[in-house]
């Protein structure tokens, strides 16, 4: 049994308990720009996950809502409800997070800051991907998550576009990425299902 099962008495029959009752989980792709890699990651780190048994996981894409700036006068935010509606629904997530001039994306940020209560006494994982693996952009947005009361976990995958991209592209992932994205699942798993007492 893990730390983790340890600290919160978990074992692998209340974790697997199927039906309604499995954490809803969601992977949400941090970019909306033209030829984002993001869809690759997400698919990946779902795909990953599912065969865990061990939560429902949902993509939830950025771009698939419509999210002008927070507050911009005249835009169209008739997204923002179903937004709204998509996140309060999980009880976790992973942020796919890609790293731009040291930090995470506008879209990203402005998404979340389209919410609060939504977001609040949840758990979440953060993969990131960049130059050096992401590094700088995960630690901006656990500051962000903090504040949204969002208890994100210690352990990191950090993909490198040199290593883990073909020509920056093509998500060819090292092996030891998805022990990592296991091992990351591990804690968040746990720690979304101790949050979702306090929400009740």
């Amino acid at each position: 049994m893990s730390f983790m099962k340890k600290i919160f008495g978990l074992n692998s029959n209340e974790e697997q308990t199927g039906g309604n009752d499995m954490m809803k989980i969601g992977i949400v792709l941090g970019s909306t720009r033209e030829g984002r890699v993001s869809p690759q990651v997400g698919a990946w780190v779902k795909e990953l996950a599912d065969k865990r048994g061990d939560a429902e996981y949902e993509i939830i894409d950025i771009a698939d809502f419509k999210l002008p700036l927070l507050g911009e006068a005249g835009c169209d935010a008739s997204g923002a409800a179903a937004w709204s509606a998509a996140i309060a629904k999980q009880d976790g997530f992973v942020f796919i997070v890609q790293e731009y001039n040291h930090s995470i994306t506008g879209a990203l940020k402005n998404a979340l800051d389209y919410l609060r209560e939504e977001w609040n006494n949840k758990a979440a994982g953060i993969v990131s991907y960049g130059s050096v693996g992401g590094a700088r952009a995960t630690e901006h947005l656990r500051g962000i998550l903090s504040e949204l009361l969002v208890a994100h976990v210690r352990v990191h995958p950090a993909l490198s576009l040199f290593t883990d991209f073909e020509n920056g592209t093509d998500f060819k992932p090292a092996a030891v990425q998805a022990d990592s994205v296991n091992q990351m699942l591990d804690q968040v798993i746990p720690w979304t299902t101790a949050l979702k007492t306090v929400r009740k």
